[in-house]
């Protein structure tokens, strides 16, 4: 659909400021498990100024809408469109061949459709999976969000980093592949959720969720080596 605006913001959370990294450049083609520079390292893009691009932000449902709200901050001379496939949701649990399939057909008639100057997944496990086919595929720039390991270690100071995502971006070679490059000597800790991207959802939508099943998921990540299960939950005030 169609957006101009973000919707306003209801309440402000004051989180830690955390030091600026250069996140990494994002999967560039197909065979990429083949070298660690194949699965980090982008095609070479000559840089061009956009003026009032047509962006499109593309996820599995509506939590790609937070990533859409920075990118509309920052470019709002942009025409934006979303596009969520909540028909497949959660995207977690589709096999990788069978997601590319559904994404790249998709990515076509949107293509097509808005023609696009910039596409955004903003979505981790179709980020992780589907980039490649996507690039190999089509002509316009895409831009993924992957796990924050980069930024995480290097702003860690015990060098304990666990990471919480769906099972299929714990498993992925990019994954690893960000540990191997960007883990900084940290002790990475990679878990798996079904449920948390789901619980993630209905939050957004305006639906009531169970605060203990989602305290349930994040305690999950916490290593049983430090002794102690010590959990703050941050939870924004409903409108």
């Amino acid at each position: 659909m169609p957006a101009h605006k973000t919707a306003s913001r209801t309440a402000r959370t004051k989180y830690a400021r955390l030091p600026l990294v250069a996140s990494p450049r994002l999967v560039p083609a197909a065979g990429y498990r083949a070298t660690l520079r194949s699965v980090l390292v982008g095609p070479a893009v000559t840089p061009r100024i956009m003026r009032s691009p047509t962006i499109l932000v593309f996820d599995s449902g509506v939590g790609g809408l937070t990533v859409f709200g920075e990118i509309a901050r920052a470019r709002p001379d942009a025409r934006f469109v979303y596009a969520a496939d909540d028909a497949l949701f959660p995207y977690g649990k589709i096999a990788e061949a069978a997601l590319v399939t559904r994404v790249t057909g998709l990515m076509e008639g949107l293509i097509e459709t808005h023609s696009p100057d910039l596409v955004v997944i903003a979505c981790n496990t179709a980020s992780v999976q589907v980039l490649p086919a996507l690039r190999a595929r089509f002509a316009i720039p895409f831009v993924g969000t992957v796990p924050a390991i980069k930024p995480a270690c290097a702003a860690s100071q015990s060098k304990r980093v666990s990471v919480l995502g769906t099972e299929a971006t714990v498993a992925r070679e990019y994954t690893h592949a960000l540990i191997r490059s960007f883990g900084r000597g940290c002790d990475v800790t990679l878990v798996g959720s079904g449920n948390l991207a789901a619980l993630a959802e209905a939050a957004l939508a305006g639906e009531a969720i169970d605060d203990d099943e989602v305290q349930n998921q994040v305690l999950s990540v916490l290593d049983s080596r430090t002794g102690s299960l010590r959990l703050a939950l941050l939870i924004k005030p409903k409108p």
